[in-house]
């Protein structure tokens, strides 16, 4: 017999034993002062071995982590969905919870190996990961069970039964800082609007070099204009005039295309744009970025928002052409923030201003934009 089916004949003889209860092999070890198992767990059973335990009516202790976060469940089943659906490799977190040590039996099978004995009537607490246990919940519930039937998905368990120790650690496990939106699209899938930014970004001369793609914000110090999540919500609003279309349908190389030849139009004749268009990032100066920056609206979020917008009314999506005419048309438009045309819209004379070079702010809203889009059309006739 060999050491495998011995292996397998000894384990068997406690799946025999506890099989009125669930037992699944597992790991244990010491973190922190802590004894933790880990252990990985069939999709169709989580619904039952797992419970959160959410604070309520605004009472911290009433639960063990944070109250539900609506919609929120909902995404991550969109999004092992979409994957399944696709054929496309998902992956969610490990989740973590806790339990009274003497409510379960561990089986120590020497280096780190175990048994974890749970019977029937013994729930894990959920300290991080209630959101997740959620989604897979309802997809096993629900008609599309079988898409996700025959994944298992990994558990820490914290042994650990004083309530104020569980809150604790999901404060402790909450210190983890949330990665920027730039970082997270930069590491998107090739396709949509993701696809299509990365092309631009490694092609694009206005982009190229000088976007920030992990930062939540751009380094003028380190020649960089704009940031990845910037880009994409352009990108969106050009060809659908909402900042959060992901543009799934969209071919990834045509788009691209498409929009390059559009915007070197653009950009190569906007006075304001010209000279950072045309020039590689080693030709460039830290002045010349700053400069860029503080005095062209095109330099700001919100000045790349008003251009995303305006070229949308240039865009044909039925043909899928941009009209080159009214786009030569938006290069004729001072850019400028001491242009009168952005004034009372998204530009506004900041009258505490020390330095006379930085006398104008940008101003971020729905409102601003809207308004500001109005008097370009107006300016140009496009009424």
């Amino acid at each position: 017999m060999s050491e495998n089916q011995e292996l397998a004949n000894f384990l068997q003889t406690y799946f025999n034993k506890y099989y009125r209860d669930k037992c699944y092999p597992g790991l244990i070890f010491e973190q922190g002062k802590r004894t933790m198992l880990q252990i990985n767990v069939p999709a169709h059973e989580l619904p039952t071995l797992l419970q959160a335990k959410p604070s309520t009516n605004n009472d911290p202790d009433s639960g063990k982590n944070r109250p539900e976060v609506k919609g929120h469940a909902e995404e991550i089943k969109e999004y092992i969905l979409g994957r399944v659906e696709n054929d496309q490799p998902w992956l969610v977190g490990t989740l973590t919870a806790n339990v009274d040590p003497e409510k379960i039996e561990i089986i120590n099978l020497g280096r780190g190996f175990c048994l974890v004995i749970i019977p029937r009537s013994v729930k894990l607490d959920i300290t991080d990961g209630q959101h997740r246990k959620r989604a897979i919940h309802e997809l096993i519930e629900g008609p599309q069970a079988e898409l996700i039937g025959n994944n298992d998905f990994p558990i820490t368990i914290v042994l650990e039964k004083d309530f104020r120790q569980c809150q604790t650690d999901f404060r402790d496990m909450a210190l983890t800082k949330a990665l920027d939106k730039s970082l997270l699209l930069s590491f998107g899938e090739f396709e949509g609007r993701v696809g299509i930014s990365k092309i631009l970004i490694d092609q694009f001369p206005m982009f190229q070099d000088k976007t920030e793609k992990i930062k939540a914000s751009a380094s003028a110090k380190k020649k960089l204009i704009y940031t990845t999540n910037n880009l994409v919500r352009f990108i969106s609003l050009t060809f659908t005039n909402n900042a959060d279309d992901d543009l799934k349908s969209f071919s990834v190389e045509n788009s691209a295309k498409l929009l390059i030849d559009c915007l070197s139009l653009f950009f190569n004749q906007c006075a304001e744009t010209s000279y950072i268009f045309n020039n590689n990032i080693n030709d460039l100066t830290v002045e010349d970025v700053y400069h860029f920056r503080d005095n062209c609206i095109l330099g700001t979020s919100v000045g790349l928002e008003v251009l995303g917008r305006l070229l949308y009314l240039t865009y044909n999506r039925s043909s899928h052409v941009f009209d080159l005419t009214k786009v030569e048309q938006l290069t004729k438009i001072k850019w400028t923030r001491d242009n009168n045309l952005w004034h009372g819209n998204i530009v506004m004379l900041d009258t505490n201003a020390t330095n006379s070079t930085k006398k104008y702010k940008m101003i971020i809203g729905s409102g601003a934009i809207r308004l500001a889009i109005n008097l370009v059309q107006r300016e140009l006739e496009w009424l």
